[in-house]
């Protein structure tokens, strides 16, 4: 039995001492390099708005709240966001809020996404120069809030 085990520990040992794999030698291809999944091209409009709300969730993780809303919200805000062709934010503003402050933090909000949102030029009306679209902000009694693009039904 003791034999078994040293053999066993040998063995061991031995496989984790084998060199790795020489490294891929580099060939210039004339594919250009991957782009990261976040800045992908969606497959729709539905399919953008989530990956935007998905950037804005993550830039303001101490803003947000998750799980099921209230059943009463105290404040609701609607944004209408412009982004270039190549997802560059080139406005926001309020479309419909009834409360200054809860309107100020979701301004706020998509303010802080560092990078610009993903291109939207395919998604773009022949001759326009930004991709329109909305976004609510559900807030709750500590104005965090959710988006609804993302918070799924209640």
């Amino acid at each position: 039995m003791r034999h078994a085990i040293t053999v066993l520990a040998a063995a061991s040992l031995l496989s984790a001492c084998q060199t790795a794999p020489p490294p891929a030698v580099n060939t210039p291809t004339s594919t250009p390099p991957r782009t990261p999944a976040a800045i992908q091209l969606a497959a729709s409009i539905d399919a953008y708005k989530s990956l935007v709300a998905q950037q804005i969730m993550a830039a303001n993780g101490a803003y947000t709240f998750s799980g099921r809303l209230p059943p009463m919200l105290p404040a609701i805000v609607v944004l209408d966001l412009s982004v270039g062709p190549d997802g560059e934010l080139k406005n926001v503003h309020v479309h419909r809020s009834r409360d200054g402050e809860a309107s100020a933090a979701a301004l706020a909000a998509v303010r802080r996404v560092q990078n610009a949102f993903p291109p939207a030029g395919h998604l773009m009306r022949r001759h326009a120069k930004t991709f329109d679209f909305s976004e609510t902000f559900l807030f709750n009694d500590q104005y965090r809030f959710q988006l609804r693009t993302l918070s799924g039904p209640q």
